[in-house]
This record gives structure tokens, sequence and C-alpha cells, in this order.
């Protein structure tokens, strides 16, 4: 582990700049100049945080496009529905060397809002829960899924989101099972993580 990222007093910090260590290392390894890498768990796992510094770490300094799942899910029931938007106008687009355009969901008035542009040329990070499945998996480079105690998540969620995820935790929850159990995302990983 690089000592200059270490913080040995935070489980949490020292265990994600392992797993950043390691695929930065893995991503440096790929002979393409524009890899992929998705990244799945449940909330609260620690996907946010892996990708951020990801990015500003990423092997060589290149610009990095960041798709994360928040954006495009349409509701609080829209994991699968998100996933296929991701699938058709992020990844396959990029794997097929074409332009591809996403629109944001926007949560306040439950609607689409505006469109967003993913290069073929630049690497992509995308990110969230349901990324990783059968239909998306051969469409990255690097595959990582992340595993994080109940509690531990549910507290990291809360925290980042209060009020508004709260009513919603349970729903979204039988919505990433449902996932976990007909997709088995860990056994399509490249890399998994164990977080705090």
């Amino acid at each position: 582990m690089s000592s200059e990222h270490s913080r040995s007093s935070d489980p949490f910090g020292a265990a994600l700049d392992l797993a950043i260590d390691s695929l930065r290392s893995a991503v440096a390894a790929l002979d393409v100049p524009n890899p992929v890498v998705v990244v799945d768990g449940r909330s609260g796992a620690g996907k946010t945080s892996l990708v951020r510094q990801l990015v500003r770490r990423w092997p060589g300094g290149a610009p990095v496009q960041l798709v994360a799942l928040d954006s495009l899910y349409p509701g609080w029931d829209g994991l699968d529905d998100g996933v296929r938007l991701a699938r058709e106008h992020v990844l396959q687009p990029h794997a097929q060397g074409i332009l591809g355009v996403w629109r944001r969901w926007d949560w306040d008035v439950n609607a689409p809002a505006e469109a967003h542009v993913v290069a073929p040329e630049l690497p992509l990070i995308v990110e969230g829960a349901g990324a990783l499945c059968p239909s998306t998996a051969g469409l990255a480079d690097v595959s990582v899924w992340l595993d994080s105690p109940e509690d531990s998540r549910r507290a990291r969620a809360l925290a980042r989101d209060g009020e508004t995820y709260r009513p919603h935790w349970e729903r979204w929850a039988r919505q990433e099972v449902v996932h976990v159990d007909r997709d088995d995302p860990r056994s399509l990983a490249t890399h998994v993580f164990s977080l705090p």
C-alpha cells in the first residue's frame, strides 16, 4: 500500500487504498487505450468512494469518464432499468467505438433531464448497484464487486443521503437482493474487495 494514501487509523480508508492500488495495477497492465471498469456493490458498500479516488489516481493521469448509475435509475423502483440504460447508451456504444449519449434522471421532478455524451476514445468507469450482470460483464475490461457488512453500508448510505433515502432503504434493498440472487455479480467480477 502506498504510504502516501495510507490511513492506518481508518480501516475503511486503508481497505479502500488497497483496492485502488490493485485496480490501478490491473488497469495499467491492460493493453488498451480506453479501458472500461465496471464497479458493482450494494448501497453504501463504498462504490462512490472507490471510483472517485480511482479517477483521481488513474494510471498515466488520462482523463476518465465516470457514469454513476444513480444518475440513470428512473426512480426508486428503477434498478434494472438503470442498468439497461447504462448498457444500451453507455457501455455498448463505447465497445462499438461510437459516441454514447445518456440522459440524467432528475429525482426532484421524476423525469429525464439533460443529455450527456460518452466518448469512445476515452477510458470509462461505470458504477452502481446492479452494474455487473451477465449482459454487462463482457463489456468491461476490469469488473469489481464490493462487499461490506449491512450495518456499515446502511450507516454510510444514510450519512450520504440522509432522510431522503431512509424511507426507501428496504424498497431499494429488495431490488439489490433480486440482482445478487439472479446475476451473481461476485462470480462475474475480476476483482472482489471487502470493505469494513
